[in-house]
């Protein structure tokens, strides 16, 4: 088996491929506001505690693998309800119009069916703007997606090729836009006018 792609590379892939590419290929990565909150955010959630909520078993930052996908990394929080593990993954914003958490989330459920045997069929992530839980369910459709993303990372990786980067609103919060400069090289692309 080839090299286990973290979790966490699915999450990025999909919200930026060549985000993903400076991260896991050149690994580089720098620090900004939203990063360093993250960080923060996430500090009782890599605690390793185990606890309850509502009489309900909390695990935090359990290590979780797939050996079939080649995929590992963290799970922020597993829970348990009736005998079903349920991933939750931490996120500093609000919930937006992408799935690049989804995602995330449902490579987690896959870790854990593998490990388990069990079917994982939902999962949440928790946004601290809002302070509430959002429901993911693990369809077909999403799973589908998932496995589609982690095949894309390994090829990604294993060739090496710096993706192009497009202007993009999600460029403004990106802690890489000063190496990447997605806003110079459009302006460099665009014919001139004469």
């Amino acid at each position: 088996m080839e090299e286990f792609i973290l979790l966490s590379a699915l999450n990025q892939y999909e919200y930026c491929p060549r985000r993903c590419h400076y991260i896991f290929v050149e690994n580089v990565f720098i620090d900004n506001e939203h990063t360093v909150e993250g960080s923060l955010l996430h500090g009782r959630a890599d605690s390793g505690e185990t606890s309850t909520r509502a009489g309900t078993p909390q695990w935090r930052s359990v290590y979780l693998y797939a050996r079939q996908l080649g995929i590992s990394g963290k799970a922020d929080v597993i829970e348990e309800r009736a005998g079903e593990l349920i991933p939750i993954e931490y996120k500093k914003g609000k919930r937006g119009q992408w799935t690049n958490d989804a995602l995330q989330l449902c490579a987690q459920a896959l870790c854990l069916e593998e490990m388990t045997g069990k079917p994982v069929e939902r999962g949440y992530l928790y946004y601290a703007t809002t302070g509430r839980r959002q429901e993911v369910v693990f369809t077909a459709e999403l799973r589908q997606q998932t496995l589609a993303t982690i095949a894309a990372v390994r090829r990604l990786i294993a060739s090496g090729d710096r993706p192009p980067n497009p202007y993009t609103p999600r460029c403004k919060g990106c802690s890489l836009s000063d190496i990447c400069l997605p806003k110079e090289t459009a302006r460099l692309q665009q014919p001139s006018g004469g």
